[in-house]
Order: C-alpha cells, then sequence, then structure tokens
C-alpha cells in the first residue's frame, strides 16, 4: 500500500488551523522569526494534538517584515543563533503541552536556498543536530540539504509540493512567476499522484523529471487550501493512498 505524509504551514497568521487539522498528517508550526508568537504556537500545538498530528518547527530567516520569503544578508553565527533559539522556543511550549517534536522544515528562502547553497544548508543541518537530533528533516530530492544531512546522519524525509510548480531542475518556480501556484484541487491531486505513484513530476516545460516523495506540502496561506486539503484526502483515500 501507498502512504504519503500530507504537512501544512500553520501559525503564521491565517487562523485556519482547525479547519486543517483533520485533513493532514503532519503541520510546521512558524517559530516567531517569520511568523508566529507563543500565544499562536500553544493554540497550535493543542488542535494538532487534538487531531493527532504530528508536529514540527518551521524556522526561517528572522524576517517578518517579508514573511521569510527575501534571502536575509545576515552573517552564518547569527542565521544559526536564530535558528537555535526558534527551534527551541518550540520546543519548550512542546514540553509545556506534552507534546513532542517529530520533524523540522524550514521556510520560506532559507529552504529554498537549502537546496544550492552548501553554507545555508550546513547552518540548518548543524542547528538541528544542536537543539533536535532525533528529528526529521524535511528536504527536496536531489538538493543540497539533502546530500548534507546523509553525510551527517540526519534522519530526512523527502518533500514535495502539492500547490507548487516546478521548473526542470526541481527548484519551485519563484512566486513572482504567474504559473507558480496551483489553485485548482484537480490539478493539485493530479500533480500529487503522480509524485507519489509515477515518481515524476511534470514541470512547466511539460517535461517528466524523477522526483522522490515522502511528504507532501500544501501551503497553509493558500487561500483555497482548505478546499484543496478536503479534496486531497478524499482523493487519495479512494484510492488506496494512507495518508500518515
Amino acid at each position: 500500500m501507498l502512504s504519503i505524509d500530507i504537512n501544512c504551514d500553520v501559525g503564521e497568521g491565517v487562523d485556519n488551523e482547525a479547519l486543517l487539522m483533520p485533513f493532514i498528517s503532519s503541520c510546521n508550526i512558524a517559530c516567531g522569526a517569520h511568523a508566529g508568537d507563543v500565544e499562536t504556537i500553544d493554540k497550535v500545538i493543542q488542535i494538532a494534538q487534538k487531531y493527532q498530528v504530528n508536529i514540527g518547527a518551521h524556522p526561517s530567516f528572522p524576517d517578518k517584515e517579508n514573511f521569510g520569503r527575501k534571502i536575509m544578508d545576515i552573517s552564518l553565527e547569527t542565521l544559526k543563533a536564530s535558528l537555535i533559539h526558534q527551534i527551541q522556543l518550540l520546543q519548550k511550549r512542546l514540553d509545556i503541552h506534552g507534546a513532542s517534536l517529530n520533524h523540522i522544515k524550514a521556510h520560506g528562502a532559507l529552504y529554498n536556498q537549502s537546496v544550492v547553497d552548501p553554507k545555508i544548508a550546513k547552518v540548518i543541518i548543524d542547528s538541528v543536530k544542536k537543539t533536535t537530533p532525533n528529528a526529521v528533516l524535511y528536504v527536496p530530492f536531489n538538493s543540497v540539504i539533502e546530500r548534507l544531512a546523509i553525510q551527517q546522519q540526519v534522519k530526512i524525509k523527502y518533500e514535495v509540493f502539492a500547490d507548487r510548480n516546478y521548473d526542470d531542475n526541481l527548484r519551485l518556480v519563484a512566486r513572482t512567476e504567474k504559473n507558480a501556484l496551483i489553485t485548482d484541487k484537480e490539478e493539485v491531486v493530479n500533480h500529487i499522484l503522480k509524485m507519489i505513484t509515477d515518481k515524476n513530476v511534470n514541470t512547466i516545460s511539460n517535461n517528466l523529471i524523477p522526483i522522490k516523495a515522502e511528504t507532501c506540502c500544501v501551503h497553509g496561506d493558500n487561500e483555497a487550501v482548505i478546499e484543496i486539503v478536503r479534496f486531497i484526502h478524499q482523493s487519495l483515500t479512494k484510492k488506496g493512498i494512507t495518508i500518515a
């Protein structure tokens, strides 16, 4: 039987977590750097506990002004200190609520930069090893951070994106491009199914490129996200694919 983890970025100010959680298996909670605060983190943890959803940290460049979607010109030492603080903040709140940390997934520009930049990838991996060495790191297939994590014996899970289009190099189409996002729920499901069952992705150039999919992200700030996650859950379940 095929199975896939459906994850969603949460705690980012949209306040739709109670509607999302019944249809996903993992969530990535913003840790206060690009969005979120202690009150929001606590609220989201409790909702995740109610629906038995795995909880992960969603650290970012410390840049609320740009929602963590621009590369920051800061030192690697400053970045590492920020990432450690973010992960430890979520871990502290989880301890208070009697919950555990399942995974780490970088956000926005930090995630995208770790695909190609060894220095950024190393900072993320060092931060994970320093704070939560047993956590799973969500990484994209055929990336710099994937290779470095394997070398450093950090547990990984291959992530794909349900609502984003891909270039031929397996990088996400930039959000500044009009075809970056997929908002039609049927297109999203077809996109996911191809990655899960065929182990390839249809790029914007209409090429089929090999990919590995173990967890699939739906962005929590997508305007159609509730409808999309509900439809994903229904469609995959009908096809005998377990969401876990």
